[in-house]
């Protein structure tokens, strides 16, 4: 009776591994039961998240030309050649606050400052020099000048305020020659601080110092080049550009105008990979950003053995305003952005041509579902696991 019955079993069992297995092909693999061990959603189910009950408004979004393009476009930089412009600044100003020092030449005989009890000192060809002392430029924006008066000098150049203060002493002193020397700047400086050696101000001066001059003052930055973006905020404008940008295009090293604050930032920018992917890590990518050619590559390809090539998704918030929804106004989330997943096929052969330009973005996530054949394999291991164990009694009875 027990023979008969172990016979049975091992029937039994061989002829329900197909059967096991065609169960597996028609359900286990359109949609992977929850109790099989996965990585995450396969195709299908991320295929239904449209109507996730946990977050609502999901997109799914396919990658392709018209998509990327719309997300370059949103994406691109205003350089700051265009911001700021790259013309020099006609000339040095000088502002309240700062120190000058004011020459007079008088030709012979010298009657004007004859008698003055200033630094007189002798010229070439008897000229008479006399050096006044040194003064701040008033909160009103001007110097005293004797026998000139008060001289505005705030929002003049030294050329302009040399020109008002022979205007007034002609008449008063033979052949008057001027000379306005800067002796302390307190007002035309860039102040740089962030991510650099040592923050400081700069003083600008009539060369006309750039956004790279500010930078070596600074003793240069702490972070590597490639991830660092530096910040020029001029009154009420704010741009950023990446420094490896800047470096290579001289362009952007702009002059630099009093007031501007240059602020380098290191942003440390990174996106997760997760599933069948050559491996699941927290990617780092450059200032200036990554592809997702690019993207795919750092994260080690997908696997031969059990990704979907049709099921790479990279989810992401986005603003409501980056893509085209079809006149409809998505479901948003409270901070005002749209969960969306962008689907990615790489059988098509014109998703690699995309997928060059296609940017990934700080905090994405990149997800490879498993393909069916590598569901319907787990599958039958499980089976097997259980199926096998008895056939081995039975065979170890008989």
């Amino acid at each position: 009776m027990k023979p008969e019955f172990l016979s049975q079993t091992h029937f039994t069992g061989v002829r329900l591994l197909p059967l096991l297995a065609a169960v597996a092909v028609l359900t286990g693999c359109a949609m992977s039961p929850s109790w099989l061990p996965s990585s995450g959603p396969n195709y299908a189910q991320v295929d239904n998240a449209t109507t996730s009950a946990r977050l609502s408004g999901i997109q799914i979004v396919d990658v392709n030309d018209k998509v990327t393009r719309k997300l370059l476009e949103g994406e691109k930089r205003k350089l700051f050649s265009e911001s700021f412009g790259s013309s020099p600044q006609p000339g040095y100003v000088i502002g309240s606050g700062d120190v000058i020092e004011v020459s007079v030449w008088e030709a012979p005989p010298a009657a004007l400052f004859g008698g003055a009890a200033l630094d007189v000192r002798q010229g070439p060809s008897g000229t008479r020099i006399t050096v006044l002392p040194e003064q701040m430029v008033s909160r009103e924006g001007s110097i005293n000048v004797p026998f000139a008066g008060q001289v505005p000098a705030a929002r003049h150049t030294p050329r302009q305020i040399e020109t008002e203060i022979v205007r007034r002493l002609k008449g008063k002193a033979n052949q008057p020659q001027v000379l306005v020397r800067v002796i302390r700047n307190n007002t035309a400086n860039v102040t740089i601080v962030g991510e650099v050696a040592n923050s400081t101000r700069m003083p600008i001066t009539d060369r006309g110092e750039r956004l790279l001059d500010a930078l070596a003052v600074a003793g240069g930055v702490r972070q590597p080049i490639n991830k660092v973006t530096m910040q020029l905020t001029r009154g009420n404008m704010v741009h950023s550009l990446p420094l490896d940008t800047i470096i290579r295009d001289p362009k952007q090293n702009i002059v630099l105008q009093p007031g501007d604050v240059l602020t380098s930032l290191f942003q440390p920018l990174s996106f997760t990979v997760l599933g069948a992917a050559g491996k699941n890590a927290e990617v780092d990518f450059e200032a200036q950003g990554i592809s997702l050619t690019q993207a795919l590559a750092r994260a080690g390809g997908v696997l031969d053995s059990r990704a979907d090539a049709q099921g790479v998704f990279i989810f992401r918030f986005e603003p409501a305003e980056t893509l085209d929804w079809g006149g409809k106004q998505p479901a948003m989330t409270p901070e005002g952005t749209v969960p969306v997943i962008y689907r990615v096929d790489l059988k098509d052969p014109a998703t690699f041509f995309v997928a060059q330009s296609f940017p990934i973005r700080n905090k994405d996530v990149m997800f490879v579902s498993n393909a069916p054949a590598a569901e319907l394999q787990k599958f039958l291991n499980i089976v097997g696991s259980v199926v096998y164990p008895i056939i081995s009694i039975q065979n170890a009875t008989n």
